[in-house]
């Protein structure tokens, strides 16, 4: 049978682009199962399932957070409530550590039963301190005498009770730790009878 000559050109060509389509067809096919086209960077898009799971645990873990912060608060004013209580009533359980213990207790007790100079310091400074600004030589004059007055009659007055209190002490825990007693003893001393806390729970003149 005669039949027409083919061109070289059209047989190669032919062949390339069968060899070639279906590498092509391939490759998309590839790149469809592999990748999402509405997922970022290639990831594939969660299930709405796996979604809303990732939402409520996120959810979830918020809330945890935020109830315990709440707790936290709530436990914290609870503490200071029975603190700010404590130290009005002298419940020994919620009282500060610096305030805690037999010791600290006589301490205040012993302090609570005297009347003490250092108390007095602050209503006499002021008196003092009016005294010094009036432009009068001989208010002047006595305001600087009681000055030294009353620093003389606190140093005094001090000394003789961290003596006493010291000595008290010793007989009576002989055995604990009394470290630090004498100066919170004399530091509450300082201060006027009705502000101390804890409060007073003994008398003035109430034998220890």
């Amino acid at each position: 049978m005669r039949g027409y000559p083919v061109p070289l050109g059209f047989v190669f060509r032919s062949r390339a682009k069968d060899e070639k389509a279906p590498a092509d067809k391939a490759q998309m096919t590839l790149s469809k199962q592999t990748r999402d086209p509405q997922a970022p960077k290639g990831r594939p898009t969660p299930k709405r399932s796996e979604a809303q799971s990732q939402r409520r645990s996120v959810a979830n873990t918020s809330t945890t957070r935020k109830d315990a912060a709440r707790r936290q608060r709530d436990d914290r004013r609870a503490a200071m409530e029975r603190q700010r209580q404590a130290l009005a009533g002298g419940d020994e359980r919620y009282l500060p550590a610096r305030d805690k213990g037999p010791v600290r207790k006589f301490a205040r007790d012993y302090v609570d039963s005297r009347f003490n100079v250092a108390e007095f310091f602050l209503p006499l400074a002021v008196i003092i301190l009016v005294l010094s600004v009036v432009r009068v030589a001989q208010l002047q004059n006595i305001a600087l005498l009681l000055w030294l007055v009353v620093i003389i009659l606190i140093v005094l007055d001090s000394v003789f009770s961290a003596f006493r209190l010291r000595k008290r002490l010793a007989e009576r825990f002989p055995d604990q730790n009394k470290r630090g007693a004498v100066p919170y003893a004399l530091m509450r001393s300082l201060q006027m009878r009705r502000l101390r806390l804890p409060k007073p729970q003994v008398k003035r003149g109430e034998r220890l």
